[in-house]
């Protein structure tokens, strides 16, 4: 268990499942575009580094080549999913990432058939995007077999790592996404907004193009699902007013300009995620109007991404796994994440 592959191992989320890995006794090999902080990195915990770009692939079928798995952390993954993954595809090894982005999912859903012809398992969202509130989808779904509708809401304390806030920016150009009648639709920023209840006290929190919009209906069926993030109700109006210049915000300098603002502020510290903590909720209702309820408490999601990533690279080097395109709920079952340390259902 010592030759698969972090790829955007220095950056903040991959130092993170680095040290996680470390801690259950893996020894990932180190990757990525920066030489100097992964060879600080390689001395630091005594790791084997390598350095390379995704800009060519027959560098990558190299590196690649007699893995087992890679486990790719370089956001934004629009811009690096492809790349590894068809390195991976060639080179025979398990591609996961920590992807939340929408797209990126659907890149790797299209990937399935080719999966399964080379031996692999595809599994993008392997931390807090997705991997709880795909669990919390799951566990509706085994509660109301027959639902229509879902759900999903997360209030996600500490502050996003740069890689997070980057990824986010170039959500804004993309508008809202929502699934209706079993296809995946756009609709405008902050398209709905509503409250959920946490410990008696309402949060007021506005629909986003969370990835679940994709995997939840791959790992339900759900044909009808909506996806929240709390925030204030400033910055709901703040969202929506964005909608009129939305067009300006996919020009390439003003995605670079919010990017480098974005970017620019460190992730929450050691400190800050031991004092932050994560809750899911989720929503199923059927035809008939019967309804199902949960909320879940987690850890910071960076904390999770690490321990939710690892778990998950274990069970594909143990071999327990069939191939092709998955899920975390479908590699992994409804209840992992309730394995997770510090997660714990509320019945909502």
């Amino acid at each position: 268990m010592s030759d698969f592959l972090i790829y955007g191992a220095n950056g903040y989320t991959g130092r993170l499942i680095v040290a996680e890995a470390l801690s259950q006794n893996l020894r990932p090999v180190l990757a990525g575009r920066n030489r100097e902080a992964l060879a600080a990195m390689g001395a630091e915990f005594g790791l084997d580094w390598r350095t390379f770009d995704l800009a060519d692939p027959a560098v990558l079928r190299r590196e690649f080549d007699g893995r087992p798995l890679v486990l790719n952390c370089a956001g934004p993954f629009s811009q690096t999913a492809g790349p590894v993954l068809g390195a991976c595809l060639a080179a025979g090894a398990h591609y996961l990432d920590i992807t939340g982005e929408i797209d990126v999912f659907a890149q790797c859903h299209r990937a399935h058939d080719a999966a399964v012809a080379r031996g692999i398992v595809v599994a993008p969202g392997t931390g807090f995007d997705v991997v709880p509130t795909d669990c919390v989808a799951a566990l509706l779904k085994r509660r109301l077999p027959d639902a229509t509708h879902l759900v999903l809401a997360f209030e996600a304390g500490g502050g996003p790592s740069p890689g997070t806030a980057k990824t986010s920016v170039e959500g804004l150009a993309k508008g809202g996404r929502a699934r209706i009648d079993g296809q995946l639709v756009e609709v405008p920023l902050a398209w709905k907004s509503r409250t959920f209840l946490r410990d008696g006290q309402a949060r007021s929190a506005m629909t986003i193009p969370w990835g679940d919009v994709y995997i939840a209906y791959i790992s339900t069926g759900i044909p009808n699902i909506e996806t929240y993030m709390t925030v204030s109700p400033a910055t709901i109006g703040r969202v929506r007013r964005l909608r009129l210049i939305r067009p300006l915000l996919g020009l390439a300098p003003v995605q670079a300009w919010l990017k480098r603002r974005a970017g620019a502020t460190p992730g929450p510290g050691a400190d800050r995620r031991e004092r932050s903590d994560c809750r899911i909720w989720g929503e199923a209702r059927n035809a008939a109007g019967a309804e199902a309820k949960l909320q879940l408490s987690t850890p910071n999601g960076y904390a999770l991404t690490a321990t939710a990533s690892v778990g998950m690279v274990r069970r594909l080097l143990s071999g327990a796994a069939a191939t092709g395109f998955h899920t975390p709920s479908q590699l992994m079952g409804a209840d992992y994440v309730l394995g997770l340390p510090g997660a714990r259902l509320i019945d909502g």
